[in-house]
């Protein structure tokens, strides 16, 4: 870990919360941001709500322009689902033959357009759980449940030296760090609750404690795991048995008043991430001749509201 360089390319919720925990760590971190998030972060750090504590840091580093931060060791790629493509097209300054770059995107895309864009050395495929939301640009609150990444390499092979210090550095710095034996699996099981959290949650505009308490949503929930473990299983993914009733208990651990970012972004009236979260699951089930009503009720309903966002934005 003793001199390694990472870089972080988005600074949101995720990727600003995590580049935090880095730089607080005394890691060196390079944060690549825009707009306004670029501009609070160079004047003033990042500043972290938390229930484990509140607190600010600098980066190492603050940059729109890769170029300027060069060759970096590991890269945790913490843009919005959509724009995946264009900030790999973007990231090739901060890459030597030995970079790795950890995609944490909602939905299950996110590592194969990273090979068709970089090859296959580079991208590491991972996850994370949290609850955090952006208050002010450069300012994220951490809501709930413990700051989880999970990452491993696509064909279950031993991590590489660069892939396992990311790991070890992310596990100093704070975050709880896990390495699934099969990450595939991992990452459509970390689909399963963020879909029918998402979905249900945007559709009915509720935060999880009142989804739990009514047995209509409650069940539109599970209609939801129960599909996209159905279309998982279809593509030949090894999703436990038990994905959907442990995936249920888990949500009765959520904070009440929590909700997903997905569902913020379409109340709020900005792009979100359907496509990548519910679309996908669509459209994969249509593959695989999976029927997926709950899913494609959820899709129809919010998808007028996805395009008028993009066509305002």
């Amino acid at each position: 870990m003793t001199g390694s360089r990472f870089a972080v390319f988005g600074a949101g919720a995720v990727g600003g919360y995590f580049a935090a925990l880095l730089a607080r760590g005394g890691f060196q971190v390079a944060v690549i941001a825009r707009g306004r998030n670029l501009d609070a972060i160079r004047q003033s750090g990042l500043q972290i709500e938390s229930p484990k504590g509140n607190f600010s840091v600098v980066p190492a580093q603050v940059s729109d322009n890769p170029s300027e931060v060069g060759p970096v060791d590991a890269v945790i790629l913490a843009v919005k689902a959509w724009q995946v493509i264009e900030a790999a097209q973007a990231m090739h300054p901060l890459l030597v033959p030995a970079t790795r770059v950890l995609c944490l995107q909602n939905g299950v895309e996110a590592y194969g357009q990273l090979v068709q864009v970089l090859g296959s050395q580079h991208p590491l495929m991972g996850l994370c759980r949290i609850i955090s939301s952006v208050v002010a640009p450069g300012h994220i609150r951490h809501g709930g449940l413990e700051p989880t990444i999970a990452l491993g390499e696509h064909d279950g092979s031993p991590l590489s030296a660069n892939a396992r210090a990311l790991a070890d550095t992310l596990k100093t710095a704070g975050a709880v760090v896990e390495t699934p034996p099969d990450i595939e699996a991992a990452l459509w099981e970390k689909l399963l609750f963020i879909a029918a959290v998402s979905g249900t949650g945007a559709v009915s505009r509720a935060t999880i404690g009142e989804i739990r308490e009514y047995p209509p949503t409650r069940e539109l929930l599970r209609q939801i795991m129960e599909e996209v473990a159905a279309v998982a299983r279809a593509r030949g993914v090894r999703i436990a048995d038990d994905a959907v009733p442990r995936t249920l208990t888990f949500v009765e651990t959520i904070p009440a008043s929590g909700t997903a970012s997905m569902q913020r972004d379409i109340t709020e009236g900005r792009p979100s991430e359907l496509e990548a979260i519910i679309g996908a699951v669509v459209r994969f089930g249509d593959e695989a001749g999976i029927s997926t009503p709950a899913i494609d009720y959820v899709y129809a309903s919010l998808l007028p509201q996805e395009h008028r966002a993009r066509s305002s934005n």
